[in-house]
């Protein structure tokens, strides 16, 4: 009896050695050395695919703004088979990429999600045209408006809301900040950006580009 249970005890002390040789401690961050697969980044994303990609679609795509509205008539959405794109493929939000030059009216920057009030030049349409200025941004044109960035390309919905967040977050860092937007009331501007059409009394246009005259 002695024995068996002295044999039992060396099993399972040899057991308990092999099991413990097989785990690893792996520190927060560094899993990836063991999966292969690395935490996705939106900021990284973004910004490696801004200047080489994101931008020269952009401005390859950009339908000049007072264009646009006379062309439109009233009925905005009316265009998308032109110059529009759909948010998921061929339904959902249509976002539109436009260009112009504008005098700036108003600067707002009471509410977290501030914006400029701009008229086109030489259009004196009915539409009200502002551009968002931060640091809060709503909607997704920008990230809506690419070709070459798809929801399937990403492992799920929080990437792909990530994704967005970092564009705007860009746009607020590279383009917003550095056009110093307190101090162009009066001035004419000229911009390049993106806007969702959800009525046709006010464009609301994310800029990716923005420069005072």
């Amino acid at each position: 009896m002695k024995r068996r249970l002295m044999a039992l005890c060396i099993i399972l002390g040899m057991l308990a050695t092999t099991l413990t040789g097989c785990v690893k401690v792996v520190k927060i961050g560094e899993e990836d050395k063991i999966t292969g697969k690395k935490e996705f980044n939106a900021g990284d994303n973004v910004a490696g695919i801004w200047e080489s990609d994101a931008l020269p679609e952009l401005e390859e795509k950009a339908v000049d703004l007072k264009t646009f509205l006379t062309e439109a008539n009233g009925d905005i959405k009316s265009l998308v088979d032109k110059y529009g794109k759909y948010s998921m493929g061929t339904s959902g939000e249509i976002n539109y990429v436009v260009k112009g030059s504008a005098v700036v009216e108003e600067v707002n920057q009471e509410s977290k999600a501030g914006f400029m009030t701009v008229k086109l030049d030489d259009y004196n349409g009915n539409e009200t045209i502002k551009l968002q200025i931060g640091s809060v941004y709503k909607g997704s044109s920008v990230r809506d408006s690419l070709d070459f960035i798809k929801f399937g390309d990403y492992t799920n919905q929080e990437e792909w809301a990530a994704v967005s967040q970092s564009i705007n977050a860009l746009v607020d860092e590279n383009v917003i900040k550095k056009a110093d937007v307190s101090s162009l009331k009066g001035k004419t501007i000229e911009f390049l950006g993106t806007f969702t059409a959800t009525d046709n009394e006010e464009v609301l246009i994310t800029p990716v580009q923005l420069t005072a005259k």
